[in-house]
């Protein structure tokens, strides 16, 4: 029987904690899901550790492997994989909560329709303290956009879609040499079509590791100045509020710097804003270049 919800996990040579994942999905006691691994060109012994489980045929799992294109290359083979109604992403550091699966498979069968993109839910750290903040009581639905925007939550929450909108929303693109495009490109674009369920229920517990800093993420502005310009045209375009539209257009200034786009204006969605927010884009441009100068010296 065909099963109705994919907890897929992108991976690149995290053998040494995907079992964590593993085996928090072992432990679920419904077992309506499959698990699909996208291993993103790991060099390590990712292959042969998920041969093993598929040995053992405690869950269903689908293991996809593809040359290496980064976070965003991984999540686009994963929509065109799956063919469950719904499905979530496990990051191959996290794991998925204790009946996290018979939490959203009961709350959809309740409270899911085509007319709702999925559901949002809470993610808490190991420790089980919750990331940021929870989503206001009085909300049943409401799209990504507007939680952050407009409600001022803090905080990743956890995504479950349904994979029809997951599928025909366009991919994430690739740039060459680049291997990174936030993934909220997607969760915007299908803002756009409804709103999602909220669901004040941990689904996942992750861990942050040194590799978020904020020097790390200056860092893969610099490695990935397209893709972060492609995103902030399309967040820009789709910003809740004047003040996000005005932060977004700031970074688009600085990321088409650094691609040498000086066309950056006549290509924004947004001229007037993008306009105001050249002065200060240009500061964060010259604040990022220094950054990296100093990084350099330091080390």
């Amino acid at each position: 029987m065909k099963k109705t919800l994919t907890v897929f996990t992108p991976t690149f040579n995290r053998a040494y904690c995907l079992h964590l994942c593993y085996e928090s999905l072992k432990g679920q006691h419904n077992q309506d899901f499959v698990w699909l691994i996208v291993d993103d060109g790991s060099t390590d012994n990712t292959r042969e550790l998920v041969k093993k489980w598929i040995e053992e045929n405690e869950i269903e799992i689908n293991y996809h492997y593809q040359e290496n294109q980064g976070m965003h290359g991984a999540h686009n083979k994963a929509y065109q994989l799956i063919d469950t109604e719904l499905n979530v992403c496990i990051d191959s550091d996290d794991y998925i909560a204790d009946d996290a699966v018979a939490k959203i498979l009961s709350f959809w069968a309740k409270c899911g329709s085509n007319k709702v993109a999925g559901i949002v839910g809470l993610d808490a750290n190991y420790e089980g303290m919750i990331i940021g903040t929870k989503m206001p009581e009085n909300l049943t639905k409401a799209t990504l956009s507007d939680l952050y925007g407009k409600h001022k939550i803090k905080g990743d929450k956890k995504l479950v879609y349904r994979t029809e909108l997951t599928r025909t929303t366009p991919p994430y693109p690739l740039f060459p040499g680049e291997k990174y495009c936030p993934l909220s490109y997607k969760y915007i674009l299908i803002d756009q079509q409804y709103p999602l369920l909220i669901m004040n229920e941990v689904l996942c517990h992750v861990e942050y590791l040194a590799d978020g800093s904020s020097l790390n993420m200056i860092n893969q502005y610099k490695k990935n100045p397209r893709g972060f310009s492609f995103f902030r045209k399309v967040a820009m375009k789709y910003a809740p509020t004047y003040k996000e539209r005005l932060r977004e257009a700031i970074h688009y200034v600085s990321s088409s710097l650094m691609i040498k786009n000086y066309k950056f204006l006549i290509e924004s969605p947004c001229k007037l804003t993008t306009l105001l927010a050249t002065p200060v884009g240009m500061l964060l441009y010259f604040y990022i270049l220094n950054t990296n100068r100093a990084t350099v010296k330091s080390n």
